[in-house]
């Protein structure tokens, strides 16, 4: 009898592993034996993600790429929101497992991260359009008051970006203002407390089709990066996992939907990275 059931436990084993997807077989055993994945998420950085203001769901590109990757990996997604803070924390305490939330891969936050990265970014200055005349080069911003989210790496990258086209160059510096988002960032600017600000240069299309005839773009993305989901330096193998997936929806045509809903093809990257190194 138990050599019989033996057999049997063994058969139903096997038949999970064969159903499962192939893809998915180097997912952590708390993942596979849930099958569901735990998604850190700020709804607040459209059109990467947001609340719809006629049903109050989730959306945005990383909602759409998210739920095409883990359906790839036969999983289902609990976005866990969370303030932006409280992300990394989040993920080192094993709150969630990942995160899917417009972040960009950085330097320093390699240092405590990992990122598959699978979008490409840049930072860019914007105003409103009663500035446009006055603001019809980047360096026309020298000495003025530009803001950015707090939370994100813009406010230092605006400071190298100053210090390496106004003030070497004899101009003023910008003056740097922290704001609490992207939304502050546009509500400071209508009340002129603020004569530009920056944000990724996949947003800003969007926000102009939001806010048509209210802001213009000034330049070009003076910054190249990736925009990267995050994971704990623990997780390799939930990281490397991600990847590969990300890279099957890249090949079967689903991330170039994604990416078109949202028109952000040119923002695409043409495979999957890891700390903005190829696939091994």
């Amino acid at each position: 009898m138990k050599a019989i059931l033996s057999t049997v436990c063994a058969v139903a084993l096997l038949a999970g592993v064969l159903s499962a997807p192939a893809s998915a077989q180097g997912l952590p055993d708390n993942i596979k034996a849930s099958k569901t994945i735990t998604v850190a998420n700020v709804p607040n950085y459209p059109p990467m993600e947001f609340k719809d203001p006629k049903t109050a769901t989730l959306t945005g590109l990383d909602i759409d790429l998210g739920h095409a990757l883990f359906k790839k990996l036969g999983l289902e997604v609990k976005w866990q929101e969370i303030s932006f803070e409280q992300m990394v924390s989040g993920l080192t305490t094993g709150r969630v497992d990942m995160i899917l939330s417009g972040m960009t891969d950085t330097e320093a936050r390699r240092e405590t991260l990992d990122f598959v990265d699978y979008l490409t970014t840049g930072a860019q200055f914007y105003t409103t359009i009663d500035n446009k005349d006055a603001f019809k080069a980047m360096t026309d911003l020298c000495g003025k008051t530009v803001g950015a989210s707090r939370r994100t790496s813009f406010p230092g990258e605006m400071e190298k970006w100053s210090k390496a086209n106004c003030e070497a160059a004899g101009k003023p510096a910008l003056t740097i203002v922290g704001t609490e988002g992207s939304a502050d960032a546009r509500t400071q600017l209508r009340q002129k407390r603020l004569d530009a600000a920056v944000q990724g240069s996949e947003t800003l299309p969007y926000l102009l089709t939001l806010e048509p005839n209210a802001y213009v773009i000034v330049g070009q993305p003076f910054t190249q990066q990736h925009q990267g989901m995050a994971f704990a330096k623990t997780a390799p193998g939930l990281r490397d996992t991600v990847a590969k997936a990300l890279q099957d929806i890249i090949a079967d045509g689903t991330y170039k939907a994604v990416l078109a809903k949202w028109n952000l093809e040119a923002n695409g990257v043409p495979a999957a990275l890891i700390n903005g190194q190829p696939l091994k």
